[in-house]
């Protein structure tokens, strides 16, 4: 019997084996959203909660493995994503949804808010966080080429809960990402026409600060990108990097001219709030890095992931970090922070030097970038969705594959609609924050299971060894706490770090002396293992010590919320499924090597 098969009562099982291109894709019935046992009548539901503890137990041990991500999952979608990209695509596609999410957007916010002129320092602290995100998502999508990125390299390494945690970071940046950009689309689209960046908002004084300026604009633009996008990948890679050429084009334009008109005095104080200013503004500026995360979600639609996704992502990524420091640089040259515009920084710099035929140029070369990111964002999101849809934490529904475009439908209007609702009232700087914890805290948990990855394996790591893993890997992760707190409550010390940077070391070295690595990459695999992941994790983790303390409200609620779907819903789906397909050869091993 199929898995989607298995999944649905016996009286349901004649329509669901119809075969796929007999059955409409348009349906919307009960059965599509929780087929599930415990979701059959209020009887089972209630039966399923007074099971609680052992279905969470269950969940909580139970990891999936590379075989069931790219066999099972991929036929609840019931048609496939189509194997269309090459490095090319990929390369195009990450230059693309970076570079319009980030200079255009955060440049000139936080280096009027916090960094200053060393916003240059902060954008290559927060590239090189990036760079080695890169190199561990890298490993992991040649070994597991799905379109569940980084839900389900969790999945496979941490557990079924800690995949769930990062699944709704993963949606969550995915709306707040989409609504921040298409906000930015507004502003600069208001400077194209002559007028100040808030200007086609909608102020509501009733509604709180920073959800008062309402931005019905935002909300076309991401329904009109997204329609695109569902059209074919194929057709929509091939759209970006043709246009991509005029972002090339002003980029080097923005360089140039900024250099020409610059004024080294507008660099002094080079860092006018203190060393913690760059960090927290580094902390920001990851959102514009987050590009490459969605890119690494179609390998799945990659013809030669094991050599295009090294490729695409580790090449492009550091172009684009030499890029945003160099257009870093030539803003804050041409116009003093204090007086950049938070929402359309380099429109308004070329304004003020003089050259206010550039200021449109600008605008409509950052329409384009910030267009086709949200094009590659459209289609990333979509295929995370479709990965957490597929093992059912969200209604398998969503995970349907239009048999025609091959693209998924469902979930790309999923995560459209929500982005727009989001987008017509909050503001880039609450988006930002918010977007940027999520991203970090995926950033890092990828780190800490690309080590579980290369030093444990089922069946043939010890439980000493897996004791000592553990072990080490709380060294790691603890002084990387350690060291951000004592950053934070000190002033000038330096005492503390003695104690927490060399424990990161001994951390390090136990991994070296006393694991040896369980598996090799067969393809491509990060270099100087543990260091290079270890240091993401560290990183990451003072990234995310430098937000604010909003930030840290904003994504407890979201978390709290977060918890609350998977404990009534989330919870009792998976498991259901992991039980109705315990007849499935990889399912039965994945239970008995997880007891």
């Amino acid at each position: 019997m199929s898995l989607s098969a298995s999944l649905l009562q016996p009286n349901q099982i004649s329509e669901v084996n119809r075969p796929a291109g007999l059955r409409s894709y348009w349906r919307w019935g009960k059965d599509e959203f929780f087929p599930e046992q415990s979701f059959q009548n209020w009887k089972s539901y209630r039966s399923a909660i007074s099971q609680f503890g052992v279905r969470f137990k269950d969940r909580f041990l139970n990891r999936s493995t590379d075989r069931y991500e790219l066999e099972v999952l991929q036929k609840q979608s019931e048609n496939s994503l189509k194997r269309c990209l090459t490095w090319w695509d990929l390369m195009w596609l990450s230059f693309s949804s970076v570079v319009g999410t980030g200079i255009f957007v955060l440049t000139g916010q936080e280096a009027h808010n916090h960094a200053g002129p060393a916003i240059v320092l902060s954008y290559a602290i927060s590239g090189l966080s990036a760079l080695l995100s890169v190199f561990c998502y890298t490993e992991f999508a040649v070994e597991i080429p799905v379109a569940g990125g980084s839900f389900s390299y969790l999945r496979v390494e941490l557990g079924d809960f800690v995949a769930f945690i990062a699944a709704g970071n993963i949606l969550l940046e995915a709306v707040v990402g989409a609504a921040g950009l298409a906000r930015s689309w507004t502003s600069y689209f208001a400077t194209l026409i002559n007028r100040e960046p808030d200007s086609l908002r909608i102020h509501v004084s009733s509604l709180a600060e920073g959800y008062n300026l309402l931005d019905p604009i935002a909300a076309v633009v991401l329904l009109i990108t997204s329609t695109i996008a569902v059209f074919g990948t194929r057709g929509t890679s091939k759209l970006n990097w043709i246009v991509s050429i005029l972002s090339v084009a002003l980029i080097i334009f923005v360089i140039v001219a900024g250099f020409v008109k610059a004024n080294p005095s507008n660099l002094t104080p080079f860092v006018p709030n203190g060393t913690g200013s760059i960090f927290q503004a580094a902390a920001v500026l990851t959102w514009a890095y987050t590009g490459f995360d969605m890119v690494a979600t179609m390998a799945e639609e990659t013809k030669r992931p094991a050599t295009d996704i090294p490729i695409g992502l580790i090449g492009s990524m550091s172009m684009i970090t030499v890029v945003y420091c160099l257009m870093a640089l030539s803003l804050c040259m041409m116009q003093k922070y204090t007086e950049m515009d938070v929402s359309a920084a380099f429109s308004v710099a070329f304004e003020r030097v003089g050259m206010k035929w550039a200021k449109y140029l600008v605008a409509v070369g950052a329409l384009k970038g910030m267009t086709t990111g949200l094009l590659v964002t459209s289609l990333g999101q979509a295929r995370y969705t479709t990965q957490i849809a597929r093992s059912h934490m969200i209604p398998p529904w969503f995970a349907l594959v239009h048999p025609k475009t091959g693209t998924p439908i469902y979930a790309t209007l999923l995560v459209t609609i929500t982005a727009a609702s989001v987008s017509m009232f909050s503001s880039l700087e609450v988006l930002s924050s918010v977007s940027s914890l999520s991203t970090l805290f995926i950033f890092m948990l990828v780190a800490v299971a690309l080590l579980v990855r290369r030093y444990y394996a089922r069946d043939i790591t010890s439980k000493s060894d897996l004791r000592k893993l553990v072990l080490f890997l709380s060294m790691i992760i603890a002084s990387s706490i350690g060291t951000i707190v004592y950053y934070n409550h000190t002033t000038d010390g330096w005492i503390g770090h003695l104690l927490t940077i060399p424990f990161w070391v001994l951390g390090n070295i136990g991994i070296l002396i006393f694991l040896p690595q369980q598996r090799v990459p067969k393809f491509w695999g990060v270099p100087l293992v543990p260091w290079l992941p270890s240091l993401s994790i560290g990183i990451n983790l003072f990234l995310i010590g430098s937000l604010g303390y909003e930030a840290f409200v904003r994504f407890g609620v979201c978390t709290v919320v977060m918890l609350v779907y998977y404990f009534f819903v989330g919870l009792h789906a998976t498991y259901d499924v992991s039980n109705q397909n315990q007849g499935y050869p990889d399912t039965a091993e994945r239970k008995e090597n997880n007891k």
